[in-house]
């Protein structure tokens, strides 16, 4: 049986809310900080809903989507926005994963 995702934190735009799992409370407030105004902008400039995802294998993953009929949303804007977060948060997303597999999964021996 597969593993489903883990939702890190998101933000919606149509609802104007930040979600950060509580399974990642124990996160320094600094890291929950900057995940927070990360999402609430990504939001704001591009519209719909920003997710940061945890898949079956530790990894993160970025999902965004817009309401059906949502001709604000910025398609484009979304993939090349997750690119710059992918390139510009690099050591932050690498931290969290390595967080990940040792505090929630609970994973003794890492491969790096």
């Amino acid at each position: 049986m597969a593993k489903e995702t883990i939702v890190l934190c998101g933000a919606n735009a149509y609802e104007e809310k930040y979600y950060l799992n509580e399974r990642f409370k124990n996160l320094p407030k600094q890291i929950q900080e900057e995940l927070q105004i990360m999402c609430v902008l990504f939001t704001h400039e591009i519209g719909g809903i920003f997710l940061i995802e945890f898949d079956e294998e530790g990894k993160l993953k970025f999902k965004t989507e817009a309401a059906e009929g949502d001709y604000s949303y910025d398609e484009i804007g979304a993939v090349l926005k997750v690119k710059e977060l992918q390139r510009t948060k690099e050591e932050l997303f690498r931290s969290l994963e390595l967080y990940y597999q040792i505090v929630i999964e609970g994973k003794r021996s890492i491969h790096l």
